[in-house]
């Protein structure tokens, strides 16, 4: 990793503005921040998810859940090549665990985050060329104006992202086991997208 990159990682990882001086209307982070990243000088691919769960709070360590499992499935690599830095970076849209809403569930992306870190973190890493964008607030995010209405609607175009250049977007839904439904209505997103994505995994990790 560049000292360049590496001290910025470092900031990242000492940030607390979502707890000590959150956006206004906004409330406080109600727990210690945590951020999580795992970021390169020589990946060439980037995870591009939405926030940390409770359990990768706890781990401090990216994708420590079963949404980890099946996105390793998905890209048909095992542990080995997704925690090995020189080969993924990975960067949530928010660093920090948001905590849960009233019903259980990950409340949204803080914030705060991406104004702050994004665009510094993303000219650090130029050669990362493919980006794998998990969920609608990363999609926003590296698709811009591209982005459809819906998410179903975003991931059935995604060979229109996949030739963007100079860096091919695959969007994807998040690989919580809670979209189970969602692949089953789906069933393109195994049979057409998965194949190219592994492709394209093994081509840049090799």
């Amino acid at each position: 990793m560049s000292r360049a990159l590496e001290s910025l990682a470092g900031r990242v990882r000492q940030c607390r503005v979502c707890r000590d001086a959150p956006k206004p209307g906004k409330p406080p982070l109600p727990h210690e921040p945590r951020p999580v990243l795992q970021v390169s000088s020589s990946a060439r691919i980037l995870i591009a998810g939405q926030a940390p769960g409770t359990r990768v709070h706890a781990s401090g360590k990216p994708f420590t859940d079963p949404s980890g499992d099946r996105l390793r499935d998905w890209m048909g690599i095992g542990e080995e090549v997704f925690y090995n830095p020189d080969k993924l970076a990975i960067m949530p849209m928010g660093f920090c665990f948001p905590g849960l809403d009233a019903k259980g569930g990950d409340l949204p992306p803080r914030i705060e985050c991406a104004p702050l870190w994004r665009e510094q973190l993303m000219q650090a890493m130029p050669q990362a060329t493919l980006v794998l964008a998990i969920g609608m607030y990363a999609q926003k995010w590296h698709m811009g104006s591209q982005q459809k209405s819906t998410l179903t609607e975003t991931v059935r175009n995604w060979r229109q992202y996949h030739e963007m250049t100079p860096v091919s977007v695959i969007p994807m839904p998040h690989p919580s086991w809670r979209n189970t439904g969602w692949l089953k209505k789906n069933p393109w997103f195994e049979s057409d997208l998965l194949p190219v994505l592994k492709a394209d995994v093994k081509a840049r990790v090799c």
